[in-house]
Protein backbone atom coordinates (compact mmCIF):
# COMPACT_ATOMS: atom_id res chain seq x y z
CA UNK A 1 0.00 0.00 0.00
CA UNK A 2 1.19 3.50 -0.84
CA UNK A 3 0.68 6.46 1.45
CA UNK A 4 1.00 10.11 0.50
CA UNK A 5 1.59 12.70 3.19
CA UNK A 6 1.29 16.36 2.30
CA UNK A 7 2.66 19.33 4.17
CA UNK A 8 3.19 23.04 3.72
CA UNK A 9 -0.25 24.46 3.13
CA UNK A 10 -1.48 27.55 4.92
CA UNK A 11 -2.59 31.14 4.66
CA UNK A 12 -0.75 33.65 2.52
CA UNK A 13 -1.46 37.09 1.14
CA UNK A 14 -2.05 37.63 -2.55
CA UNK A 15 1.24 37.99 -4.37
CA UNK A 16 3.01 35.81 -1.86
CA UNK A 17 4.59 32.39 -2.15
CA UNK A 18 4.07 29.00 -0.61
CA UNK A 19 5.56 25.57 -1.10
CA UNK A 20 3.74 22.32 -0.53
CA UNK A 21 5.42 18.95 -0.30
CA UNK A 22 4.23 15.38 -0.63
CA UNK A 23 6.16 12.35 0.51
CA UNK A 24 5.20 8.92 -0.75
CA UNK A 25 5.94 5.75 1.14
CA UNK A 26 5.30 2.10 0.49
CA UNK A 27 5.77 0.00 -2.61
CA UNK A 28 6.31 2.49 -5.40
CA UNK A 29 7.08 1.52 -8.95
CA UNK A 30 9.98 3.37 -10.49
CA UNK A 31 7.87 4.58 -13.42
CA UNK A 32 5.22 6.89 -12.07
CA UNK A 33 3.66 10.31 -12.23
CA UNK A 34 3.40 12.49 -9.16
CA UNK A 35 1.37 15.62 -9.17
CA UNK A 36 -0.94 18.06 -7.54
CA UNK A 37 -4.65 18.61 -7.99
CA UNK A 38 -6.82 21.19 -6.30
CA UNK A 39 -10.45 21.57 -5.47
CA UNK A 40 -12.10 24.84 -4.56
CA UNK A 41 -15.53 24.96 -2.89
CA UNK A 42 -18.27 24.20 -5.38
CA UNK A 43 -15.81 23.29 -8.13
CA UNK A 44 -14.46 20.09 -9.59
CA UNK A 45 -11.04 18.81 -8.75
CA UNK A 46 -8.54 19.96 -11.36
CA UNK A 47 -4.98 19.18 -12.28
CA UNK A 48 -2.49 21.83 -11.19
CA UNK A 49 0.79 20.24 -12.21
CA UNK A 50 2.31 16.82 -12.64
CA UNK A 51 5.74 15.39 -13.21
CA UNK A 52 6.68 12.03 -14.63
CA UNK A 53 9.55 10.12 -13.11
CA UNK A 54 11.45 10.81 -16.35
CA UNK A 55 11.05 14.55 -15.87
CA UNK A 56 8.14 15.38 -18.18
CA UNK A 57 5.91 18.05 -16.69
CA UNK A 58 2.38 19.32 -17.24
CA UNK A 59 0.81 22.49 -15.91
CA UNK A 60 -2.66 23.94 -15.89
CA UNK A 61 -2.77 27.08 -18.01
CA UNK A 62 -3.88 29.09 -14.99
CA UNK A 63 -0.63 28.42 -13.12
CA UNK A 64 1.96 28.44 -15.90
CA UNK A 65 4.74 30.86 -15.12
CA UNK A 66 3.75 31.06 -11.45
CA UNK A 67 3.98 27.50 -10.14
CA UNK A 68 6.84 25.05 -10.45
CA UNK A 69 6.74 21.35 -9.75
CA UNK A 70 9.81 19.36 -8.84
CA UNK A 71 10.55 15.99 -7.36
CA UNK A 72 13.24 14.06 -5.59
CA UNK A 73 12.97 10.51 -6.85
CA UNK A 74 15.36 9.19 -4.22
CA UNK A 75 13.00 10.47 -1.53
CA UNK A 76 9.77 9.81 -3.47
CA UNK A 77 8.83 13.38 -2.74
CA UNK A 78 7.18 15.95 -4.97
CA UNK A 79 7.14 19.68 -4.37
CA UNK A 80 4.99 22.48 -5.68
CA UNK A 81 6.43 25.97 -5.43
CA UNK A 82 3.64 28.51 -5.78
CA UNK A 83 4.54 32.11 -6.50
CA UNK A 84 2.48 35.20 -7.25
CA UNK A 85 -0.47 33.57 -5.57
CA UNK A 86 -3.94 34.83 -6.31
CA UNK A 87 -7.20 34.58 -4.42
CA UNK A 88 -8.45 32.14 -7.04
CA UNK A 89 -5.66 29.73 -6.10
CA UNK A 90 -7.45 29.13 -2.81
CA UNK A 91 -8.35 25.46 -2.62
CA UNK A 92 -7.55 22.16 -1.02
CA UNK A 93 -4.48 20.81 -2.75
CA UNK A 94 -4.22 17.05 -3.16
CA UNK A 95 -1.13 15.05 -3.93
CA UNK A 96 -1.57 12.33 -6.50
CA UNK A 97 0.55 9.40 -7.56
CA UNK A 98 -0.16 7.31 -10.61
CA UNK A 99 1.99 4.23 -10.99
CA UNK A 100 2.65 1.78 -13.77
CA UNK A 101 -0.15 -0.73 -13.88
CA UNK A 102 -2.81 1.88 -13.36
CA UNK A 103 -2.49 2.23 -9.63
CA UNK A 104 -3.55 5.62 -8.32
CA UNK A 105 -3.24 7.10 -4.87
CA UNK A 106 -4.31 10.33 -3.20
CA UNK A 107 -3.15 12.30 -0.22
CA UNK A 108 -5.49 13.65 2.40
CA UNK A 109 -5.25 17.21 1.08
CA UNK A 110 -3.79 20.43 2.42
CA UNK A 111 -5.58 23.75 2.53
CA UNK A 112 -4.09 26.73 0.72
CA UNK A 113 -5.82 30.03 1.37
CA UNK A 114 -4.82 33.22 -0.40
CA UNK A 115 -6.19 36.42 1.09
CA UNK A 116 -6.78 39.37 -1.18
Amino acid sequence: QVQLVESGGGLVQAGGSLRVSCAASGRIFAMNVMGWYRQAPGKQRELVASMHSDGFTRYADSVKGRFAISRDNAKNTVYLQMNSLKAEDTAVYYCNLWAQGGYEYWGQGTQVTVSS
